[in-house]
């Protein structure tokens, strides 16, 4: 993996162990020559982030829709900044520049990234792993929800298998390293070659 999306807050919280692992978790991307992308913030656990990669040393590279970027909050000493129209726009270009994706602890956002990126893997518009890093348990309450999906089979058991989970980030990267995507396919994607990338998709 050359490239990696990082999905985070644009609040930091008043509990400084989601900062620190941000932190962490910049600098080892950067020491690891792993590209960062990101929403493009210079505010809450996006700006932690990318402040630790940039300070190692690593290439961090921001995509941004427009009406954010006035509002000041693009992040201007990244090593590339994009702007783009909408946040549908956003999203697919992170995901499209990326080799795989890490979910810091976060709110609304954080989560519609999170599982955008799942389920297109679950259609097959990609293979590319898909992270938590799950700080202090930050999202057990979510991973039951998961867990409660499959139970009452709303989800199979190999789609369950493609949230890789840990909260170490050495582990986590080389789950994500080692990640075989499902070879069940939604019936949806079945049989069809030209299927549109979701960047594709989002400028149609």
């Amino acid at each position: 993996m050359k490239r990696i999306a990082v999905y985070c807050g644009s609040s930091a919280g008043p509990n400084e162990i989601y900062r620190k692992q941000a932190a962490q978790l910049g600098r080892f991307l950067a020491e690891q020559k792993i590209h960062v992308i990101f929403g493009g913030g210079k505010v809450g656990m996006m700006g932690v982030l990318a402040d630790a990669a940039l300070k190692a040393g690593g290439e961090v590279t921001g995509v941004i829709p427009g009406f954010l970027h006035v509002k000041e909050v693009a992040h201007t000493q990244l090593t590339e900044l994009i702007t783009v129209d909408t946040m549908h726009q956003r999203k697919a270009l992170i995901e499209e520049m990326s080799d795989g994706a890490i979910a810091l602890p976060g709110g609304f956002g954080t989560l519609d990234e999170l599982f955008e990126m799942l389920t297109w893997g679950q259609l097959g518009l990609h293979d590319k792993p898909v992270g938590i890093l799950n700080t202090q348990g930050f999202f057990d309450p979510i991973l039951s929800a998961i867990d409660r999906m499959v139970e009452e089979g709303f989800l199979k058991d190999l789609n369950r298998d493609m949230v890789l989970v840990s909260q170490q980030i050495e582990k986590l990267i080389d789950a994500m390293r080692n990640y075989q995507p499902p070879k069940i396919r939604k019936w949806i994607m079945d049989g069809d070659p030209n299927k549109d990338t979701p960047f594709k998709a989002a400028q149609h």
